[in-house]
């Protein structure tokens, strides 16, 4: 599910379950008088390593795990050609996990050097694990919002910087 409450795409423990990009238009978010419409474009991790062998975990056998690796790879291609298209990136990162596993530091690099605007969504704020400041700490340089996507805590505040930094 979106932070809409719409279904998005499929979700479970193995990596890289998105493997392609999504794209739902003309979503119109509103929150203390202002309104923003935007394409919504969602699109698999940008990790930095991609290894069959970690499917081998997930209790794939070898051929199953390879296609994933070969799916999963193809989808951080043509999730960084569409980086040229976007006017704001959203970095959803599990706030239980080490947030450097989640993210490729280059890919964020180069949105800075392109004046793209970013903002991290420490999602899952509401398992016990969850630790934003970690995660804040990660990307200083980046406004840090903590939200729970599946029980929809902080989407005010979420919706609050997202206007601040689209202006």
């Amino acid at each position: 599910m979106d932070w809409l409450g719409e279904e998005m795409s499929s979700v479970s423990n193995v990596p890289h379950e998105t493997r392609e990009i999504v794209i739902k238009e003309k979503i119109t978010v509103k929150s203390k008088g202002k309104e923003l419409t935007f394409n919504l474009v969602d699109t698999p991790g940008i990790a930095t390593k991609i290894d069959y062998e970690d499917f081998l975990k997930f209790k794939m056998n070898a051929k199953e795990a390879k296609e994933r690796a070969k799916e999963a790879t193809k989808g951080v291609i043509e999730s960084i050609k569409w980086l040229d298209n976007m006017d704001c990136v959203l970095v959803v990162l599990d706030s239980t996990q080490n947030p450097y596993s989640q993210v490729n530091i280059t890919i964020l690099g180069n949105l800075a050097a392109r004046n793209i605007p970013v903002m991290i969504l420490a999602n899952k704020t509401d398992l016990k694990k969850s630790d934003v400041k970690r995660v804040e700490a990660a990307f200083p340089q980046y406004p840090t919002i903590g939200i729970s996507a599946v029980k929809g805590e902080n989407i005010e505040g979420f919706y609050e910087e997202l206007f601040r930094l689209i202006k």
